[in-house]
């Protein structure tokens, strides 16, 4: 059985969340993305506390692309220090999880 993920990112501008979302989705490395926002961020940079507005990308995708999307955002990210964070999804309908199977290509079948 295929193990999923769920990889999540923020980004600075809806624009940029939604240039990465269909960029990802284009290349097969998840099936689907979800945008989410304007949220409001507060956090630690560069010795100061910043309070910024962003917006959350979720990607659905299969364990073995995490390293493949992981690269992805880093290489078309904005940020000099992207939030890349995955969690497994550890149930879900049965037709959803074959969706993401689906839509999805294995990393190594890319290469």
């Amino acid at each position: 059985m295929t193990d999923y993920i769920q990889v999540l990112t923020t980004v600075k501008s809806a624009q940029e969340g939604a240039a990465l979302a269909r960029s990802i989705v284009e290349a097969r490395l998840a099936a689907g993305a979800q945008i989410v926002g304007p949220i409001r961020s507060v956090y630690w940079w560069q010795g100061r506390i910043e309070d910024t507005q962003e917006w959350q990308i979720l990607l659905k995708t299969i364990a073995g692309n995490f390293s493949a999307v992981a690269a992805h955002i880093e290489a078309n990210h904005s940020y000099v220090t992207p939030e890349i964070i995955a969690t497994p999804i550890v149930a879900g309908s049965h037709e959803y999880l074959n969706w993401i199977s689906d839509e999805t290509r294995p990393f190594d079948v890319l290469r």
